[in-house]
Parts: structure tokens; C-alpha cells; sequence
């Protein structure tokens, strides 16, 4: 069956190599503004229990929709209440964009197709943020058929941001937990010999088609999925420090015991294994939730 042609346009998106110069520099710029600390946390949506961009977009939608209706079925009496919410979209698009491109930014490296499409998203909200501003400030000159027409195009260009959008998230997995479909059977699984797992170096093992890390720490043995919940960073392959592991591309932080989250920008707790050694061997099992 062929994929829908607005779908087979975003592909093609994609492939624009174009688009990487000036992607690069403005993710750059966003990582370097916004690095890793309480605000960045804020904007991930690491104290909501998932991602708060999703959330924060259906504010300014909600608001220009409403104006948009009220522009042409509203009437006179639906004016100033029209005009008012297109002012108030524009305000939200603020805070929404920041924890958009917080998202976007994290997710760049490596990741082609995430980085050519996320700017061209970028790119529509912005034309629709600055033609919804430019209605709000024709309709306070007096001239509201002007304002009504920019608000129109403003919509425009904000469903065809909303299309990416959804895309990034639903096609790229952009801002979902990336280990919400691990699935392992709950019964004990071997991982590795005992005498491979060294105190305080992660080791990786795959345990019934999941990858896990497995620490000693103190005497303890802990094991968290490998695959970080975040954007998928190798877990193994950060640090240990104060009972916890560091992510190495983002520098979330989860707990070894039961890898609930320290801070993010991961908005996600970490699957959690159980441990016990079985005759020189480490077998693990699903923490059970």
C-alpha cells in the first residue's frame, strides 16, 4: 500500500541536506543556552512524568482556534474577545517553543531526519506566531478584514507545523519513554558470570531481546534497562557516582536501586531488574512496578 502523499513529502523532508547548516547552528545555540539544570528540567517535563511540549502546544492551538472561529461566526460581539485571543496565543507560543526546542535540540545529533524536519516545524510556528501578531496589530490599527486574512494564514501555517509535529513524535519517537515497549517475560533471566561484573564498571547484557546494565556497587549488584528513556542513550556507557548512573549523551540521572529519575532532562524513571547470583551466574527479572 503507498504511504499518503503528505507523509511521502515529509520523507522527502528529510533528505534535504540543505537544511543541516542552519539546524546545527540553531541546535547548537539552544544546548549551549539551555544546558542541563533546574530550567531545562522544567522545559523537558521532568517534574510532570512526561514530555511538556505536547502539553504546552495545546494552549496557543486552543486560543487561535477560538479566534479563528469567532472571526467569522462570532460577529460583532465576538471582536474584541477574537482579539484578545490571538494576543494570548501569542504570548503562549513563547514558553511552548522553548520546550520544543529544548526537545529538538537533544535529539539532533545524529539523527538526520529529526534535525532537517524539526527546523522546518520550527520554522512554521514561527511564520504562524509572527503572522497572528501582525492580525492583532492590524485589527488594533482599525483595519480588521487585513487581520482576519493574516489570522487565516496564520492558521495555515500552523497546521502545517502541527503535521510535523506529530510527525517527530509519533513517526520519530521524539519526546515518548524509549523503553516503553520493552517487554520481558517476568521470570528470571541469566545475564552474565559473577566474575565478569567488576565493581563500579557497568556491564551490558541482553536479557530476553532487552539490553541491560548490570553494576556492583558496594557489595550490591544492580541492573537498569541500558536503552536510556530519554532519547535512548547507552546507559553502560555513562558513570557511576553516589549510588546513581549519569546518561552519557544528555546527562540525565536515575538511581541504581530502582532507577527512579534524580533529575533530567529525561522526563522518564528508568526500568528497574531485579538481581540474584545463581550458582557463579547474575540472573535478573523485571522489577515488579
Amino acid at each position: 500500500m503507498r504511504r499518503p502523499r503528505a507523509y511521502e513529502a515529509t520523507e522527502a523532508l528529510a533528505g534535504v541536506e540543505a537544511l543541516d547548516g542552519p539546524a546545527d547552528a540553531i541546535s547548537g545555540f539552544v544546548r549551549k543556552t539551555i544546558p542541563g539544570g533546574p530550567v531545562k528540567d522544567a522545559l523537558s517535563g521532568s517534574w510532570l512524568g512526561h514530555a511538556l511540549h505536547p502539553l504546552l502546544t495545546d494552549v496557543p492551538i486552543g486560543l487561535w482556534t477560538s479566534a479563528l472561529t469567532l472571526d467569522w461566526v462570532g460577529g460583532r460581539s465576538g471582536e474584541a474577545a477574537a482579539d484578545r485571543l490571538i494576543a494570548l496565543g501569542v504570548g503562549a507560543a513563547l514558553p511552548t517553543a522553548l520546550s520544543g526546542y529544548t526537545d529538538w535540540a537533544d535529539s539532533t545529533v545524529g539523527n538526520e531526519a529529526v534535525k532537517r524536519v524539526g527546523i522546518v516545524h520550527a520554522a512554521s510556528n514561527i511564520t504562524a506566531v509572527t503572522l497572528f501578531a501582525g492580525s492583532w496589530v492590524a485589527r488594533k490599527r482599525g483595519a480588521r478584514g487585513t487581520g482576519k486574512l493574516l489570522a487565516l494564514a496564520a492558521g495555515s501555517a500552523l497546521g502545517a507545523g502541527g503535521f510535523l509535529g506529530g510527525h517527530l513524535s509519533y513517526a520519530e519517537g521524539i519526546g515518548v519513554d524509549q523503553t516503553a515497549f520493552e517487554e520481558p517475560e517476568g521470570d528470571w533471566h541469566d545475564a552474565l558470570a559473577e566474575g565478569d561484573l567488576v565493581e563500579g564498571t557497568p556491564a551490558l547484557a541482553e536479557v530476553d531481546g532487552v539490553a541491560v546494565m548490570l553494576v556492583r556497587e558496594g557489595g550490591e549488584t544492580f541492573a537498569l534497562s541500558a536503552r536510556c528513556a530519554h532519547r535512548g542513550g547507552p546507559l553502560h556507557e555513562g558513570t557511576i557516582e553516589d549510588g546513581c548512573v549519569r546518561c552519557p549523551w544528555h546527562d540525565s540521572v536515575f538511581r541504581l536501586r530502582d532507577g527512579s529519575l534524580v533529575h533530567g532532562p529525561s522526563a522518564y524513571p528508568q526500568p528497574a531488574w531485579e538481581t540474584r547470583t545463581h550458582e557463579g551466574r547474575i540472573e535478573v527479572r523485571p522489577a515488579a512496578e
